[in-house]
């Protein structure tokens, strides 16, 4: 297979990082001579600079060949036209683009995108997927990562083990169901000490632990009370930064949840008169410092349940976060884009971090893996993903149980939906074809899983 990413910023650095080590052919192409020789001389891809949309310059990024090209530098514009060029020139099989400016988002506009069109076979919104994912955790209070799979039949959860209250504490996977009769759910990866691995059986939770476990929507309340994180859906809330993130999470907001309290506090006068003419209201929209202990007052964050950080600066997010808790706010999400901060976090106080370029890689790489994969979540980019699968005919993993198929060292099969039924499976369970299977499977693990899900 071969890509070609264009920009080679946070995002397409990434993506190259990850591809490449998949053994897959990528260039990357961006307009900095700086960036693309960082991009070459780091990983095992080709860099070279130049204009992403200008058909020389994807001629020789190799687009007669390429069976992908995906566009996410910083200009919607450039994306839009290097698709368009990669399709009418070079006929390149499949193009994705990230878009950001809400007019090219808006559903009245999907036509623009057919291949008779402007051809983007997949558009991303990265400020739409963030606000998406924040909404999600904000529904599902006491769990720092929430993804629906299956059509909203089973649910990835993320469940920091309580010091005090988690009652598997110091106990083996194998005592669940001694603790915890007729669980329903399976844990998927853990994560101590900033170090992820798939468990075994024989594993203990250690108290502070960040578990990943499956289970069906209905026992999401009674799984995350029992590891001592209940808690009830933020009714007063605060969005610090207006920007595209904050709008569509306030707009989403108010259509969930039409009785919260919802306040914004935006820096830039302009963006805080225009955001707060859209909202109307619905929205209480401050301008202001979120670094200015009177104005976090003024929005009340002594009472307020939730302050939710997302500026486009990392540092303001994380302060913003620590001040509004020591005024009294009871819960802080963060957006950090800086991966270097990710082992500091936690210990400052802040709830959640939510990982802007995490989320828009595991929506590319979605479409990067085979068509059966139906959904994808990037747990760490160093560790693996959780995806979700249509199990096909003719594959190994229909052809025997579970515990005969020979599933390798970092894959777990953590559910198996079969219509409306959801089964957490064991070594004895037979996959039949058709069924959607929930799975992680580290980047170690990859190709073999690969090799048990084809047909």
């Amino acid at each position: 297979m071969r890509v070609i990413v264009c920009g080679a910023g946070l995002v397409g650095e990434a993506i190259a990082r990850q591809l490449a080590g998949e053994s897959i052919d990528v260039t990357v192409v961006d307009i900095s001579p700086e960036q693309a020789k960082h991009i070459d001389e780091s990983y095992d891809v080709r860099g070279m600079q130049g204009h992403a949309s200008h058909p020389d310059v994807l001629e020789r990024a190799g687009a007669k060949d390429a069976d992908m090209l995906i566009a996410v530098t910083r200009s919607d514009e450039v994306n839009m036209v290097a698709c368009q060029v990669a399709y009418s020139l070079f006929k390149v099989r499949r193009r994705i683009a990230r878009l950001r400016h809400p007019g090219y988002l808006a559903p009245i506009w999907r036509g623009l995108y057919a291949n008779d069109q402007l051809p983007i076979d997949v558009v991303i919104s990265p400020e739409i997927e963030v606000a998406n994912g924040i909404a999600r955790r904000l529904r599902t209070p006491g769990a720092f990562d929430t993804l629906p799979l299956a059509d909203g039949r089973v649910q990835l959860l993320g469940i920091q083990c309580n010091a005090e209250t988690c009652a598997m504490a110091g106990r083996t996977l194998t005592d669940l169901p001694q603790v915890l009769p007729d669980v329903g759910l399976a844990v998927m990866a853990i994560i101590r000490d900033g170090k992820a691995f798939v468990p075994r059986g024989s594993d203990t939770i250690e108290r502070n632990d960040l578990v990943y476990l499956i289970t069906e929507p209905a026992r999401a309340a009674a799984t995350i009370a029992f590891f001592g994180n209940a808690g009830r859906q933020a009714s007063r809330i605060i969005i610090v930064g207006g920007g595209n993130v904050g709008f569509n999470l306030a707009r989403q907001l108010v259509h969930d949840a039409p009785a919260a309290s919802i306040k914004i506090i935006e820096r830039n006068r302009e963006r805080a008169e225009r955001i707060s003419s859209e909202l109307g209201n619905a929205v209480l929209v401050l301008h202001g410092d979120a670094l200015d202990r009177e104005l976090l007052v003024e929005a009340s964050a002594n009472v307020a349940e939730t302050i939710v950080a997302v500026t486009d600066d990392d540092e303001t997010n994380i302060f913003a976060s620590i001040l509004a808790k020591r005024e009294g706010c009871g819960r802080a999400i963060a957006l950090v884009n800086r991966s270097a901060y990710e082992p500091i976090v936690p210990a400052l106080g802040i709830d959640a971090v939510v990982d802007p370029s995490a989320i828009t890689i595991s929506t590319i790489l979605r479409h990067v893996r085979p068509r059966s994969v139906a959904a994808l979540y990037t747990l760490r980019e160093d560790f693996g993903e959780v995806i979700e699968t249509e199990a096909l005919p003719g594959s190994r993993l229909v052809k025997k149980p579970l515990g005969a198929v020979g599933v390798p060292d970092g894959m777990m099969i953590g559910a198996v939906v079969r219509g409306d039924e959801v089964f957490i499976p064991t070594g004895t369970f037979q996959v039949m074809p058709g069924d959607r299977v929930i799975a992680i499977v580290t980047y170690d693990a990859l190709r073999k899983a690969e090799d048990i899900l084809a047909a």
